[in-house]
């Protein structure tokens, strides 16, 4: 086949004689051509760049882009976008179902229309793992793993057959059963390929994904980040992920890390340096002689955690440390050598030496200067030396909130409160004790080296007679099957079982808040008496009551530190000079007695670099899994939707009008108003109107579970759009004490009625009535989720009128074909003083709507009078626009897949 190339870059990969040929975008021919100083630019624009070069096609893809981004200057403003085309989508459960859910219906609809159902087929390679839906109700038991997988699959029996029945319906759609590992680690020892061969032309492996740390892959030079779900359905469909032309900071290296300095203190000392400069949502390349003496593990680590420091990447140059990597997890030898011989053709292998690329920013680092830290309590870039925990914590405990503390008196925080318990040790409780020390999945399992740190220091803790206290659940829940089969070919998977941190599942555990309940003891303690009691946990996220609803101090440490707290039982210590606890014979035992060598933790991480390991996890995923095998799987090429609470079609099908006439404020928002105050999340309480739903379908309270099991049921998801306890809807009358009622309320007009936000949504749309979204500066910041769009558009809203944008959800509301509108110079709710009494009519949104143009906002006041408001169309580019004409992007990527389509 003929192969575009209008530039005239392609080239032939260097090969040896016996390799097949293959072909690549060469940069250097590009830079031939006349555009100077490609070879100056951060790795990552380049390899953005070759993405571009790649797939001119004239319509979502122009030569002007290849211009834009080979021309990128690292202090030029940056006002145009680019289209970043990536090889392949990684999905995690709670984010994927969503999507899987949405292809089904897109094979139903062709089928109601006559059309070749199988023309709905993701356009790139797409990989589902299971890794969100478990929860570790059970540990410290032998049987802990089997207990907690049997519950997840009583649980989600629904979500699981649906996945089934997708991996057999599409071809390019592949689902990781639960129980094998975390998306991010898997990705990492399996998954990532370093480039990938289509059509005789190779070209690097690049990827979004629906978790935000999706950024872990950059560890081993692969660029891919998370997105939000509508921006991956989008990817997946075969359009490209559309962003600002970035900047690009470049954080150098010095130094090698010291005996006893892990790569999670590394991390904590990023995170807290790279969030004080402000890095958000720039890429952050790593270079230097310091990033050359880290491990790819250690790198993977570091990458993992760009969220926290605000980045969109944590990139690091494919260097020979790389490729040892890709041996060391069973890649076969043929791919390690095309890996290396395409970086290298493209001039791209190795990391950069200071001077070598042009960045907006640099940062320099000194390796050699981390100390062991943790983070916390609240935030991940609140680093704090390990000796100062104790101090940082009693500090804390009196600050005032609005400084990160908790405004407790200082005459409370040494009395410690009784527990009716009966546990041999239990008898009280005080602030500060450490109720959850988990080794869970994410940040630090992928690391072998961290892995046997702790595997060795619990083994030197049991042999002086050490355990955790009483009171602590201990948790281990690794992120990949292939820790375990390590660590007991160490040796050292006995050592954490007798510390009660046996595997307790393969999934993601505290950081996600699945740690399953506390000892009700514990928690009557707790609650009844205000305290503020402590998680550690090897992850990435702390914010309080993440971990578990009653835990507000949570701190972030390596899985050694959290071996050691999980001794001291306490935050309130010095681990560097307080004992851990005492030997059989009194004698005390310090941190420094058990702390393995950085010999002995090298040759017992030997053990992890067998290709062999994981290739007995990968090779066969389902062998012996009988749980997983024993759910029924559908077949055919589309899917028949058995009744469920779980999973159902939603329709995000139908026209968009040229007018808006009649319509109503469904509510009217403050300033900042995030994706997490409009998406549903947490868990379903008994008498939301999602609580209400499923409870007139008899499903027991105690299995609810979390609107995150249950994204893949729109029933569900409307019903917790707008629910968040601290809404604020300014249409809403005040309490009687005069203070703003909180929580999904609004006012339905022209009745006047209080009632939830979805029952007055629903009660419009069977009158015909359309309804508006009012709201201030930032509306939909925070963390980009996809049930934020598809609950607005399902809760029958037309527009969204607000001061400003966070990028993305106004990206996903157009996706959704919920048209953005923007207020112009000094308008805004307050100006025009709207109460949601009147009523409103939005002109201008004829078929032919184009980027940038504007609307009319005419106000219908309770006395008859109007006012005309001009009002910016927020379709910021052709694209978005082509979207909004077909109402969304399903409607519009259905009529491109299946047009001309006959089954």
């Amino acid at each position: 086949m003929s192969i575009p190339d209008p530039f005239g870059t392609l080239r032939q990969l260097p090969a040896p004689e016996a390799a097949p040929p293959l072909q690549y975008y060469s940069l250097a021919a590009l830079e031939d051509k006349g555009y100077a100083g490609i070879s100056r630019l951060p790795v990552t624009i380049r390899i953005m760049l070759e993405s571009v070069l790649r797939n001119v096609d004239g319509e979502k893809v122009l030569e002007s882009h290849v211009h834009d981004l080979a021309a990128w200057q690292a202090l030029a403003p940056r006002e145009n976008e680019v289209p970043f085309v990536v090889g392949r989508i990684l999905l995690q459960d709670f984010t994927g179902i969503p999507l899987l859910t949405d292809l089904a219906t897109l094979r139903s609809r062709a089928r109601e229309l006559n059309r070749d159902p199988a023309a709905i087929e993701p356009l790139v390679p797409v990989h589902l793992v299971v890794d969100h839906s478990v929860q570790t109700e059970f540990s410290g038991t032998p049987d802990a793993l089997r207990r907690n997988m049997e519950v997840e699959m009583r649980r989600n029996h629904e979500r699981y057959q649906l996945m089934k029945w997708g991996m057999q319906a599409f071809k390019t759609f592949n689902v990781i059963p639960p129980g094998i590992g975390i998306c991010h680690q898997i990705n990492l020892e399996h998954l990532a390929c370093g480039v990938i061969e289509k059509n005789g032309v190779i070209y690097p492996d690049t990827l979004v994904g629906t978790d935000s740390h999706t950024t872990m892959i950059n560890g081993i030079g692969v660029l891919g980040w998370g997105v939000g779900g509508i921006e991956a359905e989008a990817a997946m469909l075969g359009q490209p992920v559309y962003q600002l032309i970035p900047d690009v900071v470049g954080v150098e290296l010095q130094g090698e890390l010291m005996p006893g300095v892990t790569a999670t203190d590394a991390v904590l000392h990023i995170v807290q340096i790279l969030r004080s400069a402000k890095v958000v949502g720039k890429l952050v390349e790593y270079f230097g002689e310091g990033a050359t003496t880290l491990s790819a593990p250690d790198r993977a680590t570091i990458a993992n955690m760009a969220p926290e420091y605000g980045a969109t990447t944590g990139y690091f140059s494919v260097d020979e440390k790389t490729l040892q990597y890709y041996r060391d997890t069973g890649r076969t030898e043929q791919q390690v050598d095309l890996i290396e011989r395409y970086f290298k053709a493209q001039g791209l292998f190795g990391a950069r030496r200071p001077g070598d690329c042009d960045y907006s920013q640099v940062i320099v680092i000194d390796l050699s200067c981390i100390r062991p830290s943790l983070a916390g309590p609240k935030r991940p870039q609140d680093r704090v030396d390990m000796p100062d925990l104790g101090h940082h914590f009693d500090h804390a405990f009196s600050l005032d909130p609005a400084q990160n503390g908790y405004g407790k008196p200082d005459a409370l925080l040494n009395r410690r409160y009784p527990v009716d318990n009966g546990k041999p040790g239990l008898d009280d409780l005080g602030h500060g004790d450490i109720l959850v020390a988990a080794i869970t999945s994410c940040t630090n399992t992928s690391n072998p080296e961290l892995l046997i740190t702790a595997g060795l220091l619990a083994r030197n803790a049991f042999a002086r007679g050490l355990k955790p206290k009483p009171w602590v659940k201990t948790l281990f829940t690794p992120g990949s099957r292939s820790a375990a089969i390590y660590l007991e070919q160490a040796g050292l998977m006995s050592s954490f079982e007798q510390l009660g941190f046996g595997v307790a599942a393969y999934g993601c555990g505290a950081c996600v808040g699945n740690i399953g309940p506390l000892d009700a003891a514990i928690e009557t303690t707790v609650l009844s008496n205000d305290m503020v009691c402590s998680a550690v946990l090897s992850g990435n996220r702390n914010f309080e009551a993440r971990v578990h609803p009653n835990l507000r101090a949570n701190f972030l440490a390596s899985p050694p530190l959290v071996v050691a707290l999980a001794l001291a039982g306490t935050v309130r210590t010095n681990l560097q000079a307080d004992p851990l606890g005492q030997d059989e014979l009194g004698n005390p035992v310090y941190l420094a007695d058990i702390w393995p060598s950085r010999d002995e933790i090298a040759s017992y991480a030997a053990v992890a670099t067998n290709p062999q390991t994981y290739k007995q996890v990968y090779e066969n995923m389902t062998k012996d899994h009988d749980l997983w095998n024993a759910i029924p799987s559908g077949a055919g090429a589309v899917y028949e939707w058995p009744s469920s609470t779980y999973i159902a079609k939603p329709d995000f099908f139908g026209d968009n009008a040229s007018t808006i006439a009649g319509a109503r404020a469904l509510a009217i928002l403050g300033d900042s108003i995030t994706t997490d105050h409009i998406s549903p999340a947490g868990s379903i309480q008994k008498d939301s109107p999602a609580g209400k739903w499923l409870k007139a379908r008899d499903v027991p309270i105690q299995d609810f579970n979390t609107y995150g099991a249950r994204r893949g049921h729109h029933e569900v998801m409307t019903r917790g759009t707008f629910a968040n306890v601290r809404l604020k809807n300014f249409m809403v009358p005040a309490n009687s004490d005069g203070t703003h009622r909180e929580g999904n309320w609004t006012v339905h007009q022209p009745s006047g009625e209080t009632m939830t936000i979805f029952d007055a949504a629903e009660r419009y749309q069977q009158e015909g009535t359309p309804s508006l979204i009012f709201a201030g500066d930032e509306y939909g910041s925070g963390s980009s989720r996809d049930w934020a769009a598809k609950g607005t558009r399902l809760l029958g809203v037309r527009a969204v009128i607000a001061r400003t944008y966070e990028r993305i959800h106004r990206s996903n509301l157009v996706g959704m074909g919920v048209l953005p509108l923007q207020f112009l110079s000094g308008d805004s709710v307050q100006s025009l003083a709207l109460d949601g009494s009147e009523r409103y009519a939005i002109d201008g949104i004829h078929g032919d709507i184009q980027p940038g143009s504007r609307a009319t906002l005419t106000i219908t006041r309770k006395d008859g009078t109007q006012q005309l408001v001009d009002l910016m169309i927020r379709l910021d580019t052709a694209i978005e626009a082509e979207y909004f004409r077909h109402g969304g992007i399903l409607p519009f990527m259905f009529e491109q897949l299946t047009a001309g389509s006959q089954p």
